[in-house]
């Protein structure tokens, strides 16, 4: 990579990688902390399912996904260094907030904090390391960062509830808080911004909905987006509602619920991310096709694995079943992110993901974990049948969005041509 005329030395690509793993291990791990401590705080507060996955969702990811638009225009205009670290910055410190939250109310409040500083992540940090990595290598450091959703499971899964099981779970928020503020400050002092390439003054800033009618337009573009919104729909209600569904249908601690869930599925697909992105950067050499048709495969295998797992009546079984789970759910996500930079034109790279992530985060993040709780309020019974239930109309949508990422691939080189 060259460095401009007079500009600060660039930073080394994997110092880049290890912060960006670093922040996002901290961005997966607060979402993942509020499901592993589920059961304490609704019990401290007297909530219900339907609450509950409110502030897994709605509360968290709707001005989450709104806000990320804006934000990715400036981090298109600016610098991307600077809004990733102010974002985990505040994010963080809202964390510490939800750990000193009095009320269900006030938690809301919280939550919704958090969720507008995450939203100064990722399309942000996606567009860094496009511009850190070439393209053939790209697949092996977003399965890196990828790795962070792992680890960010069982962080809040294992690593929440021991906290918590040496105190309240007040005091697992406000460690992870903590934790992510020195860690904001630190890669502000670290990180340098890449040179943006020289582009048309015409094409700098144009307005976002003629960008989001091109973009739309696209038929890759429109069904990777779909296709990932409702694996992610189908993945995160599940992720989310796991722990609770361990502990119900099995009859385990809070604490043995978490580590037990977490480790059973984080495990494998720490391991299935790293194999998909050396998988994809070798065979996307020979057609970029393949990136999505393996995306798809492995979504449609993993929806169809959790589903059975949702309903094993022993967690022996649940926990067998979870490592090919975790294995075949652990990286398609890297194929999408994959191809989406390969598709988008480098002069909008961080509004365009922006973009794509509107539409999976509306559908994945907002509305996934709020209606599973809803239904699981709806059909109640006895210990884990209402959440099964729940789940079970949820999941499937995972094999919706697998064929629409397979159907994506058709057009992929076309749309690249096209929005160049």
């Amino acid at each position: 990579m060259t460095e401009l005329a007079g500009a600060r030395p660039l930073s080394n690509k994997w110092v880049v990688l290890a912060l960006m793993l670093a922040i996002a291990l901290l961005n997966y791990g607060d979402r993942y902390l509020l499901a592993g401590l589920a059961q304490p705080i609704k019990l401290e507060f007297g909530m219900s399912d339907g609450f509950m996955g409110l502030l897994m969702g709605p509360a968290f990811a709707l001005l989450y996904s709104l806000v990320a638009v804006p934000i990715a225009i400036h981090a298109d205009r600016t610098s991307k260094v600077a809004i990733i670290c102010a974002g985990c910055v505040m994010w963080s410190l809202f964390t510490v907030l939800s750990g000193l939250a009095t009320s269900a109310g006030v938690l809301a409040l919280a939550r919704v904090g958090v969720g507008i500083g995450e939203a100064a992540f990722q399309a942000p940090a996606y567009a860094l390391l496009a511009a850190y990595f070439l393209p053939e290598q790209r697949g092996k450091a977003y399965a890196v960062m990828g790795m962070a959703v792992y680890f960010g499971q069982l962080l809040g899964y294992v690593g929440g509830p021991a906290i918590a099981a040496r105190g309240t779970w007040h005091d697992a928020f406000e460690v992870l808080g903590g934790i992510g503020i020195a860690i904001g400050v630190l890669a502000w002092l670290i990180l340098r911004e890449p040179p943006r390439p020289a582009l048309p003054t015409t094409k700098v800033h144009e307005p976002l909905w003629p960008q989001f009618q091109q973009l739309w337009a696209a038929p890759s573009f429109r069904w990777m987006s779909l296709g990932m919104a409702l694996g992610t729909l189908s993945g995160v209600s599940f992720g989310m509602w796991g722990p609770a569904l361990f502990e119900r249908a099995y009859g385990l601690s809070t604490q043995q619920a978490s580590g037990t869930f977490g480790l059973a599925f984080g495990l494998p697909g720490l391991l299935g991310m790293l194999v998909f992105g050396f998988a994809v950067d070798h065979l996307a050499r020979r057609d970029r096709r393949w990136l999505l048709r393996l995306a798809a495969g492995a979504l449609f295998s993993a929806t169809a694995l959790i589903l059975l797992v949702t309903w094993m009546p022993s967690i022996v079984a649940a926990r067998w079943l979870a490592v090919p789970s975790g294995l075949l759910g652990g990286g398609w996500s890297v194929g999408i992110f994959t191809a989406l930079q390969y598709v988008l034109p480098d002069r909008s790279r961080v509004t365009g993901t922006a973009l794509a992530m509107l539409v999976i985060n509306l559908l994945g993040y907002v509305t996934g974990p709020f209606i599973a709780g809803q239904l699981s309020d709806m059909v109640m019974g006895e210990g884990a049948y209402g959440l099964r239930v729940a789940l079970s109309l949820v999941i499937p949508l995972g094999f919706v969005g697998a064929a629409l990422m397979w159907l994506a691939g058709h057009s992929l080189e076309q749309d690249r041509a096209r929005l160049a």
